[in-house]
């Protein structure tokens, strides 16, 4: 099996929070890694997210989003 020819793909996409209010200022990076797989034969199987906090006096909140994509047809 090639390796573009996995039957599931594992990426991990750091988010960084926005300094002031709520919610991510980079999901483009998300939607990036979604549509590439997506053009590659992929589907979102799964994704899971977990934030690692603070980094510095005015950096926002990181959040790791791990993503399961599943082949769709060999």
């Amino acid at each position: 099996m090639a390796a573009n020819d996995k039957a599931y793909v594992v990426l991990q996409v750091v988010l960084k929070e926005k300094l002031m209010g709520t919610g991510s200022g980079n999901l483009t990076e998300l939607e990036k890694a979604i549509n590439a797989q997506a053009a590659l034969g992929y589907r979102l199987h799964t994704i899971t997210t977990s934030s690692s906090g603070s980094k510095g006096l005015v950096g926002g909140d990181r959040i790791q989003a791990t993503l399961v994509f599943e082949r769709l047809s060999y």
